[in-house]
């Protein structure tokens, strides 16, 4: 059994796709590479943030659900996203910017031998920018060379995803038996699991939580965390070893950028395991212009009137404007 490779992405929830359009692309500099519907519900806006390129392991997602409430933060949730920048001295950057545009954050700190800066964004979502200093592990992506970053200091991809667990016994053997994920480090109630090559792109920080309540999933909060396999063959694998674990599952998923498969191993946690490709450039977008359209993968296009009826528009072009890079 191929071990999984790394993180492949994380959806989140947000009260306002236009906000959070503006938030991450000209406060933190990372690419829009597809605006889209979500699969499951079109009359709702699936953004995807990512490296310049789009590569599995650089992107977040999200969905903009109408009339939901705010997140809950608690116990049995996937409770903070975080993406790695090149080394120490980038945080220090990223302190002066957030100062500068008025965005909530926290010393740094360090965890697990890396140093880490926790910020949030309008609704409180929570995340951490993480040093690849002393990263050893799985390769990062690409920043966006276009962006309004120097790319010295950008974001590059995704790192440690955070979990609470009110049953951190459960977690571990989910993990370790199921996932094939190792267990390398451990303080206090915290915990490290790696899977592949290990490193920030393929980390889990498990957190015991056991004074917490319940989360309770909305705005402000991530909906799933999918991990990185390779292809097709994969996905039908492991949808083979979550059976063999009697594990409930939703068996092969065609999301047209990649293939998908979805399980929750854990009571309140999404787990899905994504496909390294096709990625996002594709008949609809070439390089140079991913995410200024309002794509739409194949079996959803003869619905497009009813969709661009449906979701509010906002202009995404970027292709025609020039960022100049913020030195602080």
């Amino acid at each position: 059994m191929d071990p999984l490779i790394g993180i492949h992405h994380v959806t989140a929830i947000t009260s306002s796709a236009e906000k959070i359009y503006d938030f991450f692309t000209y406060i933190l500099g990372m690419r829009l590479v597809k605006k889209t519907v979500n699969q499951d519900d079109i009359s709702t806006y699936h953004l995807f943030f990512a490296d310049d390129k789009g590569q599995a392991g650089t992107d977040i997602t999200f969905f903009d659900f109408e009339g939901m409430s705010k997140a809950m933060p608690g116990t049995n949730s996937i409770a903070r996203t975080s993406f790695r920048v090149p080394n120490d001295e980038s945080l220090s950057y990223w302190v002066k910017r957030f100062d500068k545009y008025k965005v909530k954050y926290e010393e740094i700190v360090e965890i697990f031998g890396r140093k880490a800066l926790y910020f949030y964004d309008f609704d409180d979502q929570p995340y951490a920018l993480f040093s690849d200093e002393k990263d050893t592990g799985v390769a990062s992506g690409i920043p966006w060379q276009k962006g309004p970053i120097p790319l010295e200091f950008a974001i590059t991809g995704l790192g440690p995803i955070y979990l609470n667990t009110s049953w951190p016994e459960d977690m571990e053997k989910r993990l370790t038996e199921i996932l094939l994920m190792k267990k390398t480090a451990e303080i206090g109630d915290v915990t490290l699991y790696e899977m592949g090559e290990g490193g920030n792109g393929a980390s889990v920080i498990v957190t015991k939580t056991t004074d917490l309540p319940q989360a309770r999933l909305g705005y402000g909060g991530v909906h799933h965390v999918a991990f990185r396999v390779f292809d097709e063959e994969a996905i039908y694998a492991w949808t083979h070893r979550l059976d063999q674990f009697g594990a409930r599952n939703s068996g092969f998923v065609d999301r047209f950028y990649f293939q998908s498969l979805y399980t929750r191993l854990h009571p309140g946690i999404l787990f899905e395991f994504a496909t390294e490709g096709p990625g996002f450039i594709d008949d609809e977008e070439s390089y140079e212009i991913l995410g200024e359209t309002l794509a739409l993968p194949p079996r959803f296009r003869n619905q497009r009137d009813y969709v661009e009826k449906t979701v509010r528009h906002f202009d995404t072009v970027r292709s025609t404007k020039t960022f100049e890079k913020e030195y602080l």
